[in-house]
């Protein structure tokens, strides 16, 4: 898999892949093309030998990720950004046995905000912020963000965040231990990489065997609260507000909500 213009671009070297979202003229949001693409590069990393760990970022500075594409979806146009092969944009329930670190270059909201939290280590730059605005847009951060926020910070944090919409800056995500280092823009690719070539120094079998352990440790506090999520997920899909949300975003104005 060679770099080429894209949605999603991608390149590697010793032992490193690294993927990049290049969307920025949409804030890097989810359509169905970069899902596709992306769940594409998670598999290459993978099935691939040479490949030891994986970084994801954004391209330009405005955006890590937007998350889903609201207006794709304010269209009308049926998408499947999240599915049992991989969960939002391919990535946030891919049973991965290989590292994989963000380098959260701008705003990570939405459903960016849960590729971050399905990473294993996250480098952000000073101007990073994130956010789960689901609730305000009529409807749920399904692809993880209601699981796994709550089991990484505090509770009354991650409520702020899922029910009022507070963002954290990158700041505030280093002490809450969401993010590994703040750094400047510049330097971020750099210890995003320095991050990667640590690991990918170490023995693959011992990277894999203790990835399979943490992650059998996360996935039994996340087994019930997926099934609870996967439900309210699919109700509130059906929902009138949650059509009403995409379309407001997409027209540029308030929402009229009906809790219908």
């Amino acid at each position: 898999m060679s770099e080429r213009e894209s949605v999603v671009l991608t390149s590697e070297y010793d032992g490193v892949l690294v993927i990049t979202i290049n969307r920025p003229e949409r804030r890097n949001a989810i359509d169905s093309e970069t899902r596709t693409l992306l769940h594409r590069a998670i598999e290459h990393l993978e099935t691939t030998p040479t490949l030891r760990v994986g970084i994801i970022t954004g391209a330009g500075t405005a955006a890590f990720c937007a998350g889903m594409d609201l207006i794709e979806a304010g269209k009308g146009v049926a998408t499947r950004l999240g599915g049992a092969d991989g969960g939002f944009a391919g990535i946030t329930r891919y049973p991965r046995s290989k590292p994989l670190i963000a380098a959260v270059n701008g705003a990570a909201l939405g459903g960016g905000f849960e590729i971050v939290l399905a990473c294993d280590l996250v480098i952000a730059a000073e101007e990073a912020w994130f956010a789960l605005p689901e609730p305000q847009r009529g409807i749920i951060p399904g692809g993880g963000g209601a699981v796994r926020l709550p089991l990484a910070v505090p509770r009354a944090i991650a409520n702020d965040v899922l029910l009022a919409g507070r963002r954290l800056t990158a700041t505030d995500a280093e002490r809450w231990g969401l993010v590994n280092r703040v750094v400047g823009a510049g330097e971020l690719m750099m210890a995003a990489v320095d991050r990667a070539m640590a690991i990918a120094k170490a023995a693959p079998l011992a990277i894999a065997g203790t990835m399979a352990i943490a992650g059998s440790s996360r996935r039994s506090l996340e087994a019930a609260a997926w099934d609870v999520n996967d439900a309210n997920v699919r109700f509130v899909r059906t929902t009138e507000d949650a059509r009403e949300g995409p379309r407001a975003f997409a027209e540029k104005r308030e929402p009229k909500w009906t809790g219908r």
